[in-house]
């Protein structure tokens, strides 16, 4: 008898639009290859909802809260179903981007120069000198990120702004000028880097990351071997060092501009990276000649409880 999965999409993060893509995707390759699949949007009620379905594995395709910062981790061990990509710890760890970034520099990778500031401070006077981003310290997708250019003489104003809906909390860092690159872990093994450029020009946002044709993915990046190698090195490294399980994938930035520091530095990882038709994770995997189904089949059989 084939594996019942129960495809966990939706719930009610500002991320719920991707998750539900990635969900279906999701559920329509695992149905292809053979597995009983249930679709659950995620709500308030979902420890009733899994325990009337007794799943065999839940497969997580929920992004953002509640989804990728340990919390539905949490309720999968307490119910002792076992799930696909990282567990409890290391999903709450890398969805705190500051905390992330304590580990990783303990570890020997590079990360950008910041700090966490309140977003009061941020809108009366500049945090740091620009040019600097500031982000939420626990959002995905780009949701509420704000590069702040060389040269503006007033700090923005809509982290100040009544309706601002990511926390009082926000993160302050350097800029880092040059390259966006990413790198997909699988398992113990770091696989491709795909250096991404935005169709618009500008920096790689929620509509470059999910817009039909919103960017162009170079695969395998144009790299010396030695750097792709690097990148390839310092994924794999900010994975473990999480604790990081199943499929991650490492955001980073390569500074080759003139006169630039030439730094290479990781962003952030996500342990819930998108699986939509026009994301990284399923790309990078193909070309390491695992298929979307094959993909995901992989992911379904590495789920665990303790992860």
């Amino acid at each position: 008898m084939s594996k019942h999965v129960a495809v966990l999409m939706g719930g009610w993060s500002s991320e719920r639009p991707v998750s539900l893509n990635s969900g279906n995707a999701c559920a329509e390759a695992l149905e292809g290859q053979g597995f009983r699949v249930t679709r659950v949007d995620v709500g308030p009620d979902i420890a009733t909802v899994l325990t009337d379905l007794r799943p065999d594995v839940a497969f997580n395709a929920l992004h953002g809260p509640a989804g990728e910062d340990g919390t539905i981790q949490g309720l999968l061990e307490l119910l002792r179903i076992p799930y696909t990509h990282s567990g409890v710890l290391a999903s709450a760890l890398a969805m705190h981007k500051e905390r992330a970034k304590v580990v990783m520099r303990a570890a020997g990778v590079s990360v950008p120069e910041g700090r966490v500031v309140n977003r009061h401070e941020a809108a009366k006077s500049h945090v740091l000198t620009p040019p600097y981003v500031l982000k939420p310290v626990a959002e995905g997708s780009s949701m509420g990120v704000i590069i702040v250019r060389d040269g503006r003489a007033h700090p923005p104003q809509e982290v100040g702004r009544a309706d601002w809906g990511y926390g009082d909390e926000i993160l302050a860092e350097s800029y880092v000028a040059g390259r966006e690159l990413t790198c997909a872990v699988m398992g113990d093994k770091a696989l491709g880097v795909i250096e991404i450029k935005t169709a618009s020009g500008d920096w790689y946002d929620y509509d470059a990351k999910y817009a039909e044709g919103g960017s162009i993915h170079v695969l395998p990046a144009e790299l010396k071997p030695n750097l792709y190698q690097r990148v390839q090195e310092l994924s794999l490294t900010a994975h473990q060092a999480l604790g990081c399980r199943g499929i991650s994938r490492a955001d980073l930035r390569f500074d080759d501009t003139p006169g630039g520091t030439g730094a290479l530095v990781v962003l952030e990882v996500n342990t819930q990276p998108g699986m939509t038709k026009t994301s990284l994770v399923p790309e990078i995997a193909a070309h390491a000649g695992f298929r979307f189904g094959e993909l995901v089949q992989w992911m379904v059989e590495d789920a665990t409880l303790g992860r």
